[in-house]
């Protein structure tokens, strides 16, 4: 077992975390968005990053005219989504530009995304295999997404970061794992999703073996990506609840996937380093999120967080609340958790 050598960044102590199973129809973005405002109404400052080209999120919480008019002129001097933050990288004329966020609610940040991004990861492709070669050129555009979130984290002050990812294992979402502190597994509870869990770890023990390598290559005085995504934990979610109590394929499936993530994840990123799991990691579930039908519909007709819905009773709203509020409170504990236990290392060392 080697000690990953971990790259640090110069922006303060926020938490960069995504929601990440590249299995689709698990959630993540509805998951994303509603831990997010639960995180901004507790106090925390928080920048969502819509970094998938499907732009999900982007079209989740803004009004489908501003969305048509951001896309329509990203590829201006003047454009305001992420593709326009990182058209100079892809044209090769320079450095990233900072782009203006969209303050969704109090606390709440949004970088909108673009369906252009899909032309970045293409080019991604070729920066990771000039990064071997030790071509600043694809250093640069690994960490040009990086630079961007790292530019309105110090404007705005963020706590937390949460990317929201695409449902796949392409070159967009390796730069993205590997700037997380962080990441959650999404899940249902099914046997789609027990599979995906063995193709997951594996993916991310690839990741973060080759950008050790690209590390240890890189000329001296290079920017590079921390590369050492840290497991939160997993949420099972859109389970049916009879009489109050979850269904029996929820029951059933839980046990599953707990043993699932332990053999194909835990232990497999185990033996690259320790520190890839950390004890904040247990118990693995962070919590759960049942089926909330209709709710999580109309809070995605309303763009707004599902306790905060209107067409909707007042005891669904306190119910959404309760079980949001309580994964980001569980998220602040594990996350700072997983900090002091990494300092006392360090120190013991």
């Amino acid at each position: 077992m080697t000690t990953l050598r971990a790259n640090k960044r110069a922006d303060g102590k926020e938490k960069r975390l995504a929601v990440f199973n590249h299995k689709g129809g698990v959630g993540k973005t509805t998951l994303t968005v509603n831990i997010a405002a639960a995180l901004a109404r507790s106090g925390k400052r928080v920048l969502l990053v819509d970094s998938d080209p499907q732009c999900n999120l982007t079209a989740y919480l803004v009004e489908e005219t501003v969305v048509n008019d951001l896309l329509d002129h990203s590829d201006s001097a003047k454009g305001e989504t992420i593709w326009s933050a990182v058209k100079p990288v892809v044209d090769a004329l320079g450095e990233p530009r900072a782009i203006p966020t969209i303050e969704i609610a109090e606390r709440l940040f949004l970088l909108p995304g673009d369906v252009r991004l899909a032309e970045f990861e293409q080019e991604l492709n070729s920066m990771w295999a000039e990064c071997f070669q030790r071509k600043r050129k694809g250093f640069r555009g690994t960490i040009a997404l990086s630079q961007i979130v790292s530019q309105t984290i110090k404007q705005h002050r963020i706590d937390f970061v949460f990317y929201d990812a695409g449902p796949n294992i392409g070159a967009l979402n390796r730069v993205i794992l590997l700037d997380c502190d962080f990441y959650i597994i999404p899940a249902a509870c099914d046997l789609f999703s027990l599979r995906a869990i063995t193709t997951l770890g594996h993916t991310l023990a690839n990741w973060i073996r080759d950008w050790q390598t690209i590390s240890d290559l890189a000329p001296t005085t290079t920017d590079l990506l921390q590369g050492q995504p840290k497991l939160a934990g997993f949420i099972p979610q859109r389970f049916r609840v009879y009489r109050g109590l979850p269904s029996s394929q929820y029951s059933r499936f839980l046990p599953l996937l707990e043993r699932r993530i332990q053999a194909d994840v835990v232990s497999l990123l185990r033996k690259i380093d320790e520190q890839l799991i950390p004890a904040s990691a247990f118990p693995l579930r962070i919590g759960e999120v049942k089926d909330f039908s209709s709710l999580a519909a109309a809070s995605q007709t309303e763009g707004v967080p599902m306790f905060n819905v209107t067409d909707a009773t007042e005891a669904q709203r306190n119910e959404a609340l309760g079980a949001f509020d309580k994964l980001a409170q569980a998220l602040i504990k594990r996350t700072c958790k997983s900090v002091e236990q990494e300092n006392a290392a360090q120190e013991s060392k």
